[in-house]
């Protein structure tokens, strides 16, 4: 039995939470963090065995230490389980990479970081062909407009997002700047860089489309052995339109991965 400690209890987090309660073999949630400790342990009272709400920090007490919460407390969370020499299954992938000396130390530590493969697909392939050459990996998001409000980029770019009423094109870059200028909506772009051929190489451009209702990624790699195209339409989470009702599921699937004596895919 491994024990998990969940920072986090918005839409992912929650989510993760209430399904690990109802049961999810070989493994036992025993500490969850929010920064609203009254109304954490209120979502968490009806729960057939309620988890302590505790500091962030103790969080890395548990085996593996699931990261759900807003990018501002990251540290907080990553910081300790690495130190510890924890499992780190981190949904603000976008954050990790702008913190590759996270991924160092956690070679030195006996820690692992695992990222989801979250909202997207084909990561195994992405990950094979990187064996090889690779002549480039390209990220196209289309999300409502809605998906992007608050993002720092916006600040700089002013787009009046509920005034969009074509497909907008609000961003173009490599990977690393689009989890800076987007970094609740690049977790998808960093996972595909940390993945494949680096943040650097990796482009992404994103769009603002009033007529869609999912969230749509294509990836188009080209590589030495191999040419591929994956379009991906996700729901967005009802409770947060920025998060991929599949995140808190792969996080899940990450779980089982790690205990089943079958693990399909690289």
């Amino acid at each position: 039995m491994r024990t998990v400690a969940i920072g986090g209890l918005g839409a992912i987090g929650l989510e993760v939470a209430r399904r690990l309660d109802k049961g999810v073999e070989n493994f036992k949630l025993i500490a969850v963090s929010a920064r609203d400790v009254p109304a954490a342990r209120s979502r968490v009272a009806a729960f057939r065995s309620p988890p302590p709400v505790v500091p962030l920090a103790e969080l890395a007490g548990a085996d593996i230490v699931i990261e759900a919460a807003p990018v501002a407390v990251f540290d907080q969370i990553a910081e300790p389980a690495v130190e510890a020499g924890r499992i780190l299954i981190p949904a603000s992938v976008g954050a990790l990479l702008q913190r590759m000396a996270l991924i160092v130390r956690a070679g030195q530590t006996g820690a692992r970081i695992l990222p989801p493969t979250g909202a997207l697909l084909g990561l195994d392939a992405v990950r094979a062909v990187a064996e090889d050459e690779v002549a480039s990996v390209l990220l196209e998001s289309r999300k409502p407009p809605k998906s992007y409000a608050g993002a720092p980029w916006l600040s700089a770019h002013p787009v009046d997002l509920d005034g969009v009423s074509a497909p907008l094109c609000i961003f173009e870059g490599s990977a690393r700047e689009a989890a800076a200028a987007f970094p609740a909506n690049a977790n998808v772009a960093a996972a595909l860089a940390l993945a494949g051929i680096g943040a650097e190489r990796t482009r992404v451009v994103l769009w603002a489309d009033p007529g869609l209702q999912r969230n749509v990624h294509i990836v188009r790699v080209d590589s030495a052995v191999a040419r591929f195209t994956m379009t991906m339409e996700g729901l967005p989470s009802p409770a947060n339109p920025r998060t991929s009702r599949l995140t808190p599921l792969s996080m899940i699937a990450s779980l089982r991965g790690l205990a089943s004596a079958l693990k399909s895919g690289s």
